[in-house]
């Protein structure tokens, strides 16, 4: 009861406050130990192919260990003054992994500039929040690019580190932080992490594996109850799932393009470069700024269908347990 107790209290917290700019977040100390760590690796090891894997393995079992330990001894410390102390402090933990209030924060200025402030500013907030360049794109691509990001973070940036945290608290939520972390930072396939981001890009996709599936079929149910097309965007992610480089990315991605009957994703550039890549989704009807918006209410829905399900399933077992 008290893991659900920090969770809700965390999730109602990211809901009011979201992640302003001014408040410092773990996540950036992951990332500092990420740096920290990948610079020290390398100068320990050989600059080969099985220098840089070994490097990089040890990194990927270090900040996730780290990750999980530093906030699991706080809270245990916490719990020896008081358990109320405890409790507020695993709520602020829950709050702190959740990414709710940012997704929709960051998106939605996308979708403000574009008819405030015109279409150079849209491109500036929208490089925020993506990886490919958007100097090139026109407002259906901007458009499209920030739906993709909604849609993509609803798994890994939502409901799986719900999941992680329903399993083994906060603590656990951090963990897969941590993993997440990783592969955002060094999880490339370019030629400085073909070999020292490999343990952590598949790791990201193990951790990944089950709550992208989750998220899928969640963002499904949460289309038929909010009013979108759930037929299709079963239709869509049966068919396109697979359509991605990593075994997870595109399971949301087609839910939410069957759900909104748009298509998505296709050829981007990065660094310079155009990468081809397949079309996810029919376009059944051209995207419109409106699209930005409902695919934050269908990363809402979702988010308040797995916090209801998690929960009870979580309550179940403990009360099975007692």
């Amino acid at each position: 009861m008290e893991t659900l107790c920090m969770i809700g209290a965390g999730f109602v917290l990211d809901l009011l406050i979201g992640d302003p700019h001014w408040l410092y977040h773990p996540v950036r100390l992951i990332g500092l130990g990420i740096s920290g760590g990948e610079k020290l690796l390398r100068a320990l090891f050989p600059k080969t192919k099985t220098g840089e894997l070994i490097g990089g393995a040890v990194l990927a079992v270090c900040i996730p260990a780290l990750s999980f330990a530093v906030p699991f001894l706080l809270l245990w410390l916490a719990g020896l003054v008081s358990p109320w102390l405890r409790l507020a402090l695993g709520a602020i933990f829950c709050y702190q992994i959740f990414a709710a209030r940012s997704l929709r924060d960051e998106s939605m200025r996308v979708g403000r500039a574009l008819e405030k402030d015109g279409l150079p500013e849209a491109r500036r907030y929208l490089s925020w929040i993506v990886g490919r360049d958007t100097e090139r794109l026109d407002e259906a691509g901007v458009v499209k690019a920030a739906v993709e990001t909604v849609a993509e973070n609803t798994s890994d940036g939502v409901i799986a580190p719900l999941f992680y945290m329903m399993i083994g608290g906060p603590a656990l939520g951090f963990l897969y932080k941590g993993v997440n972390t990783l592969d955002s930072m060094v999880g490339y396939k370019n030629d400085k992490y073909r070999y020292f981001g490999r343990v952590s890009a598949r790791l990201d996709d193990v951790f990944n594996f089950i709550p992208a599936i989750l998220s899928a079929w969640l963002m499904i149910a949460a289309s038929a109850l909010l009013g979108f097309d759930a037929k299709n965007a079963a239709r869509i992610y049966k068919r396109d799932h697979k359509k991605h480089a990593s075994p997870n990315s595109a399971r949301t991605e087609s839910v939410c393009a069957g759900a909104l009957r748009v298509q998505l994703a296709g050829n981007a550039w990065y660094f310079g470069k155009l990468v081809e890549k397949p079309t996810i989704g029919d376009p059944l009807r051209p995207v419109e700024r409106a699209d930005i918006r409902r695919a934050n209410r269908l990363m809402y829905g979702t988010t308040v269908l797995a916090l209801l399900i998690f929960g009870l399933i979580r309550l179940g077992v403990a009360l099975l347990v007692l």
